[in-house]
Order: structure tokens, then sequence, then C-alpha cells
């Protein structure tokens, strides 16, 4: 399904808009080179172009998709995703039936992006916040099509069995510690703190049953929503000011493999530690390949339960 390697080189053949696939020969990383990105503005001039009546969006709508006119991937496999029509909302912000509503959207997107015969992976995600690199506040994310597994979700798809299952179980490598770094829970879904997470408060939410998509967990939309909320909104009230993250969701891949240990679930890294204080991935790190992080999960799941509750009367 994806195009062969070059000869001994570690690149694939150039596609539109720029776009070369590479691979480190050092480390075997995988890097997609999109020069025509780097002329992408930074902020619109005027007006937000994905409010009602702007560039993106003529029309009124509820959600609504479109094409990235940048796409770091080519023939039309990266798309923006528009949560809500309100400029001022965030995603932990929405109601309920705007939350199912972007789920649906999530969902649709992905089977039909994924039925393409160039598609192996779909994954949504969204970043929140100018500090991870979100040059319009409106509420939004987006989605990549692959035209193979990546290497992210690959690696948990290859761990042997279903790792969330056993977390979920108490049967993991945490064993019962899992309860103690719950966040929220409702409706067939879980959010809690990951248990070696590179970000102090880190997140994972994943349905309590074994699905391995979004469509077929279906039946558990409104749970999802209802985690999906507490969580992020509890993000933002924990240091009283909007919380930026990087969000994504993970899935079966649609490349006509069986992958039974795929588990829908999506993943949050908070980017502060602290009010206004960054949590700054550092050289040490990223050369090591090892994490440090300063928060202790289950302390962070205290700290998120206690944002989540309800203020007293």
């Amino acid at each position: 399904m994806a195009p062969t390697a070059g000869p001994g080189d570690g690149t694939r053949p150039r596609g539109e808009a720029g776009t070369d696939f590479r691979v480190d020969p050092l480390t075997g990383a995988q890097v997609i080179v999109a020069q025509d990105r780097q002329h992408r503005p930074n902020l619109p001039s005027t007006g937000c172009p994905f409010c009602p009546g702007g560039l993106e969006a003529p029309e009124p709508y509820e959600v609504r998709w479109f094409k990235n006119r940048w796409p770091p991937l080519p023939d039309g496999r990266c798309e923006v995703l528009l949560f809500s029509p309100e400029h001022d909302q965030s995603l932990g912000s929405l109601e309920i039936p705007q939350l199912r509503r972007v789920i649906s959207m999530w969902t649709e997107r992905t089977k039909e992006l994924g039925e393409r015969p160039d598609v192996a992976y779909v994954l949504l995600f969204e970043n929140r916040g100018a500090e991870v690199g979100a040059t319009i506040a409106h509420p939004h994310g987006q989605l990549y099509a692959f035209s193979e597994v990546p290497p992210a979700p690959l690696a948990e798809l290859r761990q042997g069995g279903c790792a969330l299952c056993r977390e979920l179980s108490g049967d993991g490598p945490a064993g019962p510690s899992h309860e103690q770094r719950v966040v929220a829970s409702g409706g067939g879904w879980q959010a809690w703190t990951a248990w070696a997470p590179s970000y102090p408060y880190e997140l994972v939410l994943a349905s309590v049953e074994h699905f391995g998509d979004l469509a077929e967990a279906e039946p558990t939309r409104d749970g999802l929503a209802l985690v999906l909320k507490t969580a992020l909104s509890a993000l933002d009230r924990l240091f009283d000011e909007p919380m930026p993250y990087m969000l994504w969701c993970h899935q079966r891949p649609s490349d006509g493999e069986a992958w039974a240990s795929a588990h829908v679930h999506f993943h949050v890294a908070p980017l502060h530690r602290a009010a206004g204080v960054a949590r700054f991935v550092a050289s040490g790190e990223l050369g090591s390949g090892v994490m440090f992080n300063p928060v202790a999960p289950d302390v962070a799941a205290g700290r998120m339960r206690a944002a989540a509750a309800p203020p007293a009367p």
C-alpha cells in the first residue's frame, strides 16, 4: 500500500506540495519534509477564518471539516476539523450534545478516509494553545491519513495482547495503583494519569470495553463525551488558566489487517507542570531517550480529581 523506499537512501518518491518521506539512517526515525508548509501564515491578518462567515466557514455550521490548505501529506489526506462555531469555546468547555457532534465527525471522517486504498491509518489530533503551535484560537483539530501505520501507534499495537485491557483490569505493570490514578469515569469510558508519563499531568482516555475504533465504540459515545469534558475542563481548572495541550486518538488501522490488540483510546499531553510554568523536554531527555517527570502520577490524579469536582455551594 505504501510506496517503497528509495535505493538505500532512506527516501521515498516526492509527492505534491514538496513532500518527501525520509528515514534517518542513524536512528531509523521517520521524517516527512514538507517544504511548502514553511510558507503558511502564522496568524490570520483579519478576522477568524473558522468563524461562520470566515474564509473556511462561509455558511453557518455545528461542526465542519475541510481540506487543509497547507498539508504535510499529499492527495487530500489532511483535514481541519472545526469543533464549534463559537470562537471562545474549547473542546473541554463544549456542552455534551456538541461534544457528541464532534465525536460523530471524528468517527465519520475516520471511516471515510480509512476506506481509501492509499490510507492505512487515520490519526485524529488537536493542538490547543499557542504554546504548542496552534496558530488559530478557534476550537479545532486535525486529521492526518497515513499511507502506512506510523511508528507511535505501531509500537503500541506490537506490545502483545492489549495493554489497555491489562491496565483497566489491574493486571498491568501498574497493578492495583490504577484506581489511584483514575480522574474521571462513566458511560463505558475512563480517564487516568499515565503510569509512566512524559508530561506531569499526562492522561489516557479509553473505552472500558475492548473496542477497536470509534465506530465500534459508537454505543458509548455519550460516555466518551462526558469523560472527555470532565478531564479537559479539570486541566483548565488545575491552575486556574487555560491548559495548553496536545491530544491524539489511537485506534485500529485501516490497512486490512485484523489488529486484534487495537483498543481505541486518547492521549492528552498537557504542557504546564505548574501555574504558568511549562514542562520543557530538555537535551538530557532527547539525548538519552529517557524522560524525567517531576510529578508522581497518583499525585497528579488527586489534584485533577479535586479540580474536576464541582465547587462547594
